[in-house]
């Protein structure tokens, strides 16, 4: 059984730093990419960061994202993580992590989300 366990965020004022970070337990062959994802009330969840890790690790990040949040790989502990700074209320919302992976049953390649993670920040 595959798992995606998120962990950090919280409140912070603007201006500040946070990190969240997301790791993928149990049985896994392989993860092509994990992401951040983010969702405000009556929203589409939308992409913020992303790493593409069958790809050399490269990363892409949301406009609004840019230059201010860093997403980090690390493929031994399957655990990705998203650095937050200079934050702006705007970035408000509830973070999703999640993975396209192979796992060792089923032997296909299948995606799965974490439970979100509270990220507010406050003006």
């Amino acid at each position: 059984q595959v798992q995606l366990v998120e962990s950090g965020g919280g409140l912070v004022q603007a201006g500040g730093s946070l990190g969240v970070s997301c790791v993928a337990s149990g049985n896994i062959w392989s993860i092509n990419d994990m992401a951040w994802y983010r969702q405000t009330p009556g929203a589409e969840r939308d992409l913020v960061a992303e790493v593409q890790i069958s790809r050399g690790g490269g990363t892409n990040y949301a406009d609004s994202v840019e230059g201010r949040f860093t997403i980090s790989m690390d493929n031994a502990k399957n655990t990705v993580y998203l650095q937050m700074n200079d934050l702006k209320p705007e970035d408000t919302g509830v973070y999703y992590c999640h993975a396209r992976l192979t796992p060792r049953t089923g032997w296909t390649l299948r995606q799965y989300w974490g439970q979100g993670i509270q990220v507010t920040v406050s003006s």
